[in-house]
């Protein structure tokens, strides 16, 4: 027993080396990772907003992904966060980011908090972000790690998405981060005159979808097919 003891104890000894040297080789190499990224994913494929470039590249989306997968955070897809969600490609997070037309001054309410990563993107563009996770575990996660990270213009809480939020309201752009089937009215409602919105709509088949909102009328524009998780109602 005792032999069996010191056995466990010695693989869970190099397991967590293991597990170190990997997080300390990513946080070594990261920056470099992520120019390489915006270059050969971003760029290549039409984004050309050089704000949206610059804080692709200075975002740690290494911090934003679970340890077993921090090598591959880089990389040209997306990722497992736990709980059944995950964090977006790159590329996505470029586009919708680009798509919202961000001068700097706008409150951004954003759907799907999620690890946190697009709210990080979105944080030194805009005034204010406003993130709600239905998750709750990813909700507290997220804000502790946005928290950590100085981004200290980001508010997240836990809630239904579909409901918005309204004591904030209203919002001069709006993101979602998961697919409802149809567009939700409350979000329409909650979108500022002269506000955009981007957001996946579908279920078999999704389309990138931008919203504008005049006075007069509300406006949809197909950008690209696309696949995303279901956006989550509440039991």
């Amino acid at each position: 027993m005792d032999l069996k003891i010191k056995v466990i104890g010695f693989l869970l000894a190099v397991s967590y080396c293991l597990n170190n040297a990997m997080y300390a080789q990513v946080a070594s190499s990261w920056k470099e990772d992520a120019q390489k990224m915006v270059a050969t994913q971003i760029v290549e494929r039409g984004i050309t907003n050089d704000a949206v470039l610059k804080v692709m590249r200075e975002t740690p989306r290494h911090r934003f992904v679970p340890s077993a997968y921090q090598s591959q955070a880089y990389q040209d897809g997306p990722l497992p966060i736990g709980h059944n969600q995950t964090i977006s490609q790159p590329y996505i997070v470029a586009l919708m980011t680009e798509l919202l037309q961000l001068q700097g001054y706008e409150k951004v309410l954003e759907i799907g908090t999620g690890s946190g990563y697009q709210a990080a993107v979105l944080s030194p563009l805009v005034d204010a972000v406003y993130s709600i996770e239905i998750v709750k575990p990813l909700a507290q996660s997220s804000a502790a790690l946005l928290k950590e990270l100085s981004y200290h213009n980001v508010l997240v809480k836990h809630g239904d998405g579909y409901q918005g939020w309204p004591e904030y309201a209203p919002f001069d752009r709006i993101i979602v981060t998961a697919a409802p089937e149809e567009i939700p009215q409350a979000l329409v409602e909650q979108l500022a005159v002269g506000g955009r919105m981007v957001l996946p709509v579908g279920k078999h088949y999704q389309e990138l979808i931008v919203v504008t909102k005049d006075a007069k009328k509300i406006t949809k524009k197909d950008i690209i097919p696309v696949r995303f998780v279901p956006m989550v109602k509440p039991d």
